[in-house]
């Protein structure tokens, strides 16, 4: 049988995928979190065929990752906010970044920067053990969902 997707799979990452996984649903997060709200902003600056980001935004909204709101003009308009579910994607698009801008630029390529409120370039993320101390890939294991100790 041909799989035709992963909402019911035990990995919490195949589920992720699946729910956000495509290149235009974090783009439209990547753009929410940069303040876009309307669909007119975000297919000018994503470039993407109308009915394709009719199809994500209604995912996303569908997800509780975005939320319809009243335009915040007082317009009949209605806008795109990302909910507490689509704010906890943050780190996960500061994640691709940072692994973008080490791995896709030659030195000294001028790309986007993420900076804080200062101005000052944001730290590249680190996992955090429970104890703080940071982890690397080698440090972690996956227990499979059948293993677990209950």
């Amino acid at each position: 049988m041909k799989r035709t997707g992963f909402a019911e799979a035990d990995c919490p990452v195949a589920r992720a995928l699946d729910a956000v996984g495509d290149i235009w649903s974090l783009l439209i997060v990547r753009d929410a979190f940069d303040g876009l709200r309307r669909f007119g902003d975000f297919q000018k600056n994503l470039g993407i065929a109308k009915g394709m980001l009719t199809a994500r935004l209604h995912r996303l909204v569908e997800l509780g990752v975005l939320e319809l709101i009243p335009a915040s003009d007082g317009s009949a308009y209605r806008e795109y906010a990302l909910t507490k579910r689509g704010r906890e994607l943050f780190p996960v698009v500061v994640s691709l970044r940072q692994w973008g801008e080490a791995n896709l630029y030659a030195r000294g390529e001028v790309h986007s920067d993420l900076v804080d409120e200062t101005g000052q370039p944001v730290g590249k993320l680190v996992l955090p053990s429970r104890a703080g101390r940071p982890l690397a890939w080698s440090d972690t294991r996956v227990r499979k969902a059948g293993l677990r100790k209950r």
